[in-house]
């Protein structure tokens, strides 16, 4: 679903983008997405010059800015062969924008094509790009899991099976419907600071979807949807709590290779 042709990632090195949030609060989620990578035998790399895509100031309508980060991205990541995020909303940014973001800039614009060519999700990568939705990954003990659909990924990305797959593949775990799994959960990046009653309401539709299902864990594949919805499950005190599915699936496949070991 990208406006740009993209070539096959496979037998490609990849490089890791991060992405803000995961770096800063969510380093498992990264390192996570290192051990499944490299569990598949492939070579990856940490563009240390790497920081943010650009998306707060694009979103804001602070669209000059934004290409002076975008400007930084494209710069760290230039000898990237394949870059590789455990971000739908990032991915979404670099692959959708980052080509209209420069369309009128002959210098920049051959470089943020090239960006949103070489560009996936990490779930995408697997599955769609490598064609590997069985891990090999077993869990140390069973477990249940139901999925919300984090926008920006599943609507820019066509991001949705991808996930359940990886999931579905791993020994010991079961994927139960959620309902509503396709409703936002109000974060939205600013719109959850310019309007927050509008942000919480939605919040709370999704909390209820989330504590009427038996699952003992939800999964989605950005932090901020995660962010948003453990903030308000752990104001309400309920036991259910959200997590990246890349932290379960890492789970997974160290806990297999021990068992291999």
């Amino acid at each position: 679903m990208s406006w740009v042709e993209r070539e096959s990632p496979q037998g490609k090195r990849v490089s890791l983008f991060v992405t803000c949030m995961v770096d800063m609060i969510y380093p498992q989620v990264g390192m996570g997405a290192v051990d499944i990578l490299q569990h598949l035998g492939l070579e990856v790399d940490f563009p240390k010059a790497q920081t943010c895509c650009g998306q707060p100031g694009f979103n804001a309508g602070y669209h000059d800015d934004a290409r002076v980060v975008a400007q930084q991205f494209l710069r760290a990541f230039h000898q990237a062969e394949v870059i590789v995020a455990p971000s739908g909303s990032c991915a979404a940014m670099v692959r959708h924008e980052y080509p209209t973001l420069f369309e009128n800039d002959r210098k920049w614009l051959p470089h943020a094509q090239a960006a949103a060519a070489k560009t996936w999700e990490i779930t995408e990568f697997l599955v769609d790009g490598l064609g590997i939705s069985d891990l090999g990954a077993v869990l140390p003990k069973p477990q249940t899991f139901a999925f919300h659909d984090a926008c920006h990924g599943m609507r820019l990305l066509g991001l949705a099976g991808q996930a359940r797959a990886l999931v579905e593949n791993m020994e010991g775990a079961e994927v139960i419907p959620l309902a509503e799994h396709d409703k936002c959960c109000g974060f939205g990046g600013l719109f959850s600071v310019k309007m927050p009653g509008v942000s919480n309401a939605m919040l709370q539709q999704k909390l209820s979807c989330i504590n009427d299902n038996p699952a003992d864990i939800l999964l989605t594949g950005d932090v901020s949807c995660m962010t948003q919805m453990n903030g308000g499950l752990t104001r309400q005190d309920s036991p259910k709590r959200v997590r990246h599915v890349i932290e379960v699936l890492a789970e997974g496949v160290r806990h297999a290779q021990r068992q291999g070991a």
